[in-house]
């Protein structure tokens, strides 16, 4: 438990921070999600509009440092090449 003040203050701060990167992360791999089960159920249309959305919400997460921005790089190339793959 902290006893100085700028000390708590980062505590408080920590938690915060941690609860919003948690959501953000949990956003990411729904995003993931909705791409991979509209390739599973082979509706072309509906995965690239959902991948549409992905790649830029994957970018701002990576561009804010929740992950690593190869991880981003890699999300989006597997989820692409799962797209292409479908014809």
């Amino acid at each position: 438990m902290p006893n100085i003040a700028s000390a708590k203050k980062r505590a408080r701060q920590t938690v915060k921070l941690n609860a919003h990167n948690a959501s953000l992360r949990s956003e990411l791999r729904t995003m993931i999600k909705k791409v991979r089960k509209a390739v599973d159920a082979g509706d072309k249309d509906v995965a690239v509009s959902a991948y549409a959305s992905a790649q830029s919400r994957i970018d701002s997460i990576a561009d804010k440092k929740i992950i690593h921005k190869n991880s981003a790089a890699r999300h989006k190339s597997k989820l692409s090449r799962a797209i292409k793959t479908m014809s």
